[in-house]
């Protein structure tokens, strides 16, 4: 995964005063893999989605949901 959406994510979780473990408990996904992922051991982007961002000139980046 790209590093702005991980850094992104870290930035919404120390605002919303959560820990790995809160998140791990929100997604049912264990604590330990939650770390992986904002550590950028697992969770890259995949090769191709990748290779299709950059020939159009684009980039992964997670922004709050809009309420509807």
């Amino acid at each position: 995964m790209n590093e702005k959406v991980r850094q992104s994510v870290k930035n919404t979780l120390k605002a919303r005063d959560l820990t790995h473990q809160e998140l791990a408990d929100m997604t049912g996904i264990e604590r330990a893999n939650v770390t992986r992922l904002l550590s950028g051991t697992v969770g890259k982007v995949p090769d191709n989605w990748q290779k299709v961002l950059d020939a159009l000139g684009m980039e992964l980046i997670a922004v709050p949901k809009q309420e509807s």
